[in-house]
């Protein structure tokens, strides 16, 4: 008992020593030139005066940006930050890389633009490369400029392709904020007083930590929520009543036949909420069952981030019928993509339809390369190994402090859910969750905020970040947790 006194008494000493000092940043081989342009006051006053006001800002001192390498961003002064959002969730291969930097240059020097009229190397070079890693038919792509474009074509292909229009869609996802795209996004932080969603469904959302039933054994993650579950081994009952749930809703709530089904395998606005294991299969099943297609938004989870899988889909054992794409494809170009089956790409082929930028030159260039560089510098699996590491030092994080309610996540698709209580699972106050995340940045970590009550912190860094990375960043954020608890008196 002695012993076990003195090791718990030195385990106490460890930690406050780890809370009353800043962890060292790991090192950094790239130091951007001094940065002589236009002064922080000035660009506040532009971005006041000039940039609408529904451009938002992170942060009540926003940081200006000037420079980015791989996983760090540089600010104005010089200062350098760890980057655990990735432009949310766009940076997939790291800031500026080098080889996708190069090959953007190349194509510099021979064309920028024409559109798809004329036939011009990239683009076929491209989509060639792109189809390879989707499975079964999904083998013909249309290249547009956003994730919202994508989706809001995704719909359209659905409704020509099955001659229906009511399209279903889960609570607490976000598709985008086109006016086609609205009605799919269901957040309320995210909606405008005006009509929206005409002919659209949103079912519950199968949210096992803060939805109505959840337990202990529901994730496909190294970490589990804190809700207890009495399920035997390979039964789910939280997975068949939010199935029920769905059903119920195209029983009553549908036509006889609907359009299509969308679905983020992991949502990411939402908080990186996972559904229970089996969920999208039957969602899927259901769906088809009504003469649904069944439409995979893959925009923040495509491209290796989930780790044990290149498509977040196939982490649920599902083949989607269209699958949309943008963010990470780029490397932060803007592009993006819907992939399709051959018969369903020919329902829209009775009248013209054009996208002038979309795989133009440049962008298909980018984004050939930033497939090269994924396979190369073994992205996914980096996604695996320091995803999974993550993660698990998160939940110890968890553990220790009580307004950390929940870690999620899959590969470097990760959130952290701040709570008043584990108990409650009451969302912690804004204020104080600016706090922890004010206090992040001003140590130089920078994470996103997502979720219904803005609690959830997102971690979704791009995909170079380093063991020794995670470790200063969960070093940070475990002194920001500390810090709130001494300024609360906890």
């Amino acid at each position: 008992m002695l012993a076990l006194a003195r090791n718990c008494g030195k385990l106490r000493c460890s930690r406050a020593l780890a809370y009353s000092t800043l962890p060292e940043m790991p090192p950094c081989d790239f130091k951007p030139e001094p940065y002589t342009g236009m002064g922080y006051d000035e660009a506040r006053k532009i971005r006041k005066d000039n940039l609408h006001s529904s451009l938002v800002t992170y942060y009540r001192n926003p940081v200006y940006m000037t420079h980015g390498h791989m996983q760090w961003l540089f600010d104005s002064t010089g200062k350098r930050y760890l980057d655990l959002f990735a432009g949310i969730v766009t940076v997939s291969v790291g800031h500026c890389h080098p080889k996708v930097k190069a090959a953007l240059d190349d194509q510099l020097t021979k064309l920028w633009h024409t559109t798809s009229i004329y036939m011009y190397p990239s683009i076929h070079e491209y989509a060639e490369k792109l189809v390879s890693k989707l499975p079964g038919d999904l083998k013909m792509v249309y290249f547009v400029n956003s994730g919202s474009e994508a989706n809001d074509l995704a719909m359209l292909m659905a409704r020509l392709h099955t001659g229906s229009f009511d399209i279903v869609s889960l609570r607490n996802a976000y598709h985008g904020m086109s006016p086609y795209t609205f009605g799919l996004t269901a957040l309320g932080n995210w909606t405008y007083n005006m009509a929206r969603g005409f002919g659209i469904q949103n079912t519950v959302n199968p949210d096992v930590f803060r939805g109505p039933w959840g337990g202990s054994h529901c994730r496909d993650s190294p970490v589990q929520t804190i809700r207890k579950c009495d399920c035997a081994a390979g039964q789910c009952h939280a997975k068949d009543m939010y199935i029920e749930q769905l059903k119920d809703l195209l029983r009553h709530s549908c036509p006889a036949k609907i359009a299509g089904f969308f679905a983020e395998p992991v949502q990411g606005v939402g908080g990186a909420v996972q559904f229970p294991k089996g969920f999208l299969k039957e969602a899927y099943e259901a769906v088809r069952e009504k003469g649904g297609v069944c439409i995979a938004d893959e925009v923040q989870t495509g491209f290796g981030r989930m780790g044990s899988h290149y498509w977040g889909f196939e982490t649920h054992d599902v083949m989607p019928d269209i699958v949309t794409m943008a963010k990470g494809m780029g490397n932060g170009f803007p592009m993006a993509a819907v992939v399709t089956t051959p018969e369903i790409a020919k329902s829209m082929s009775g009248v013209l339809h054009f996208n002038t930028f979309g795989g133009n030159p440049m962008s298909s260039a980018v984004g050939s390369a930033v497939l090269d560089v994924l396979e190369e510098d073994k992205c996914q699996e980096n996604c695996v190994d320091t995803g999974t590491y993550m993660l698990k030092e998160l939940a110890k994080v968890r553990d220790e402090f009580q307004i950390v309610g929940d870690v999620r996540g899959k590969g470097l698709m990760i959130g952290l859910e701040l709570v008043t209580d584990k108990e409650t699972r009451n969302p912690l106050p804004a204020d104080q969750v600016g706090d922890v995340w004010e206090d992040m940045k001003d140590m130089g970590v920078l994470v996103g905020k997502g979720g219904l009550y803005g609690t959830a912190l997102r971690i979704k860094p791009p995909m170079c970040i380093t063991k020794e990375d995670a470790d200063f960043g969960v070093a940070i954020l475990r002194k920001a947790l500390q810090n709130h608890k001494e300024k609360n008196g906890l």
